[in-house]
C-alpha cells in the first residue's frame, strides 16, 4: 500500500471515530467502538460564560494583555508532500509579523504525519527559517506513526511495527525538543502552561488504539502541578485527543483516563483546556468551546481543516488560536493564517475569570 493510500485509509478510520467523539453523526453496531465514543457530544457553552469580543483588537490603553500566546494544532508535516509545510510556513510568516505580541508558541500534538526521520528533518527545516518565540509541544497519535513504515519507506500496516517501536518514537520526539518526559511545564509571565502527552501507542499497548494513555506517573505529576495553582489566575492545560462525555473514560481517538483527568481539575477555578486532533474548521458551525468545571476549547488545524462531515473542502485554509490574558478575563480568537485575518464571531470569545 502506498503512503498516500494508507493516509487515506487512516483518515477514513479516524473520521468515523471522530464524528462520534464530536457528536456530528451516529453509528451503530460496531462492537469495537467504546461506548464513551458513541455518546460523546460536546454542548455549546452558556452565553454568560463566553461572549463575543466587541472587536478583533484588544482593548488599548491601561487594559494591556499580561500574556499573549498562539496555539497551533495538527501540523502533520510530511517529508513526502509539500502542502503541510507550506501551510506551516504561512502560519509562521503571520506569527513573526503579527500585529501584537506572541510571547509563546504552543503546538498540541501531531507535529509530524508519521514521525519518520524525514518528517522531523522537514519540520526542523521549516522551523529553523524563523526567529520564533519559545516553543513547547506535546505528542499526538501521529507522532507515533513510524511503526507503520517499513525498511523501504513504504506504509506497511501488515508488517507493523516494521522493526520500529513506540519507545523509539517517543525518544525521537523528546530528542527533537530536548525534553526528559513527553509531558512538561512552561512558565510565561508568571502564568503556567501544562502540556500532557500520550505515552504509548499500539506497539506497546494495542488496546489504546488512537487514544491518549496517561500513566500514573504523569497524572500524579499533573495533580501535583495543579495543586500549586492559585485560583485567581488562569492556568492552561494542553492535550491532543479530546475528552469523552462527563463521567466516562475514553477510548480510541479520546483521552482514555478522562475521569481521573476531570477529577484533578474539578477543585480548581480558571482552568483552560485546549485539545486538537479533530481538525475542525472554526467556520463549520460546530461548537469549539465547551464549559465544564473548566473552559475547554477545541482548536482547529494548520495542516488540514475539515468540515462538519470530516471532509477537506477549504484546502488552502490553516487556522490557530490566539490567547491573551488580561486582568479579570481571557480573550481567545481564531486566526486564519492563509490570509492573515481573524476568523470572526465564530471563534471570538471573552471568558471572565472567577474571583478566588
Amino acid at each position: 500500500m502506498s503512503r498516500r493510500a494508507f493516509i487515506r485509509w487512516l483518515l477514513a478510520a479516524a473520521a468515523a471515530a471522530l464524528a462520534l467523539v464530536f457528536g456530528l453523526r451516529q453509528r451503530g453496531g460496531d462492537p469495537g467502538e467504546p461506548a464513551a465514543a458513541k455518546s460523546a457530544s460536546p454542548s455549546p457553552a452558556p452565553s454568560r460564560a463566553a461572549t463575543p469580543s466587541p472587536s478583533p483588537a484588544p482593548t488599548p490603553g491601561a487594559d494591556e494583555p499580561l500574556l499573549s500566546f498562539m496555539i497551533l494544532s495538527d501540523l502533520h508535516v510530511n517529508s513526502a508532500f509539500t502542502e503541510q509545510s507550506a501551510k506551516l510556513r504561512k502560519a509562521l510568516d503571520d506569527i513573526v509579523a503579527f500585529e501584537s505580541k506572541v510571547e509563546r508558541l504552543i503546538v498540541t500534538g501531531d507535529l509530524t504525519d508519521a514521525a519518520t526521520d524525514g518528517d522531523y528533518k522537514e519540520l526542523r527545516s521549516v522551523l529553523s527559517g524563523y526567529k520564533l518565540p519559545q516553543i513547547a509541544a506535546n505528542m499526538g497519535n501521529h507522532d507515533y506513526y513510524d511503526i507503520w513504515i517499513d525498511k523501504s519507506g513504504q506504509w506497511n500496516k501488515d508488517a507493523a511495527p516494521n522493526g520500529k517501536s513506540d519507545a523509539k518514537s517517543r525518544d525521537k520526539f523528546l530528542s527533537f525538543f530536548g525534553m526528559a518526559k513527553p509531558y512538561s511545564e512552561m512558565e510565561a509571565n508568571g502564568y503556567t502552561i501544562l502540556l500532557l502527552s500520550q505515552e504509548t501507542y499500539v506497539q506497546e499497548k494495542p488496546e489504546v488504539g488512537e487514544g491518549a494513555w496517561y500513566s500514573d506517573e504523569q497524572l500524579t505529576w499533573f495533580e501535583e502541578r495543579m495543586s500549586r495553582h492559585r485560583g485567581d489566575k488562569p492556568i492552561f492545560v494542553m492535550i491532543h485527543q479530546p475528552l469523552p462525555p462527563i463521567g466516562q473514560d475514553g477510548g480510541t481517538h479520546q483521552l482514555i483516563r478522562a475521569k481521573r483527568f476531570r477529577d484533578i481539575l474539578r477543585p480548581h477555578a480558571n482552568v483552560f483546556v485546549f485539545s486538537g486532533h479533530q481538525h475542525q474548521d472554526f467556520l463549520n458551525g460546530k461548537p469549539h468551546y465547551v464549559k465544564e468545571t473548566f473552559h475547554w476549547f477545541h482548536n482547529s488545524s494548520v495542516g488540514k481543516l475539515l468540515n462538519a462531515n470530516f471532509q477537506q473542502t477549504r484546502k488552502e485554509a490553516a487556522q490557530g488560536l490566539y490567547v491573551q490574558v488580561y486582568k479579570g478575563k481571557v480573550v481567545l480568537r481564531g486566526r486564519e493564517f492563509s490570509n492573515r485575518t481573524w476568523v470572526g464571531k465564530e471563534a471570538d470569545w471573552t471568558v471572565p475569570l472567577d474571583r478566588a
